[in-house]
């Protein structure tokens, strides 16, 4: 695979991440969106072979495929960024709680 069909790929993730966004703004369960990315990815997937010269994959079985596994990299990705920023959050309440307990235990040797 070269730099040329990377960028269709990336292209399915990005379209499956802002359809798993709008479907977020909606009352269904998030437990559907990793169902909804894949779908939609498969869609896709085979539309862009149809349309887009030096895509990745010379069969619909195969482009479906390419889909899929693009739209599921979109939740994936999400997946990421979402336990990065919650172990940041963590550290921050760490640092905050190691200070209040050195604060403390300065206020306690001086009694």
């Amino acid at each position: 695979m070269d730099f040329g069909t990377i960028g269709n790929v990336v292209g399915i993730t990005v379209i499956c991440y802002l359809a798993a966004m709008a479907v977020r703004a909606t009352t269904l369960d998030n437990k559907w969106i990793p169902v909804i990315c894949g779908l939609t990815g498969g869609i896709l997937g085979a539309i862009g072979m149809r349309f887009m010269p030096n895509y990745p994959a010379d069969d619909y079985i195969s482009a479906i495929a390419v889909g899929i596994v693009s739209g599921l990299a979109a939740t994936g990705s999400h997946q990421i960024y979402k336990q990065m920023s919650k172990k940041q959050d963590s550290r921050k309440g760490d640092d905050a709680s190691e200070q209040i307990t050195a604060e403390d235990g300065g206020s306690d040797a001086g009694k």
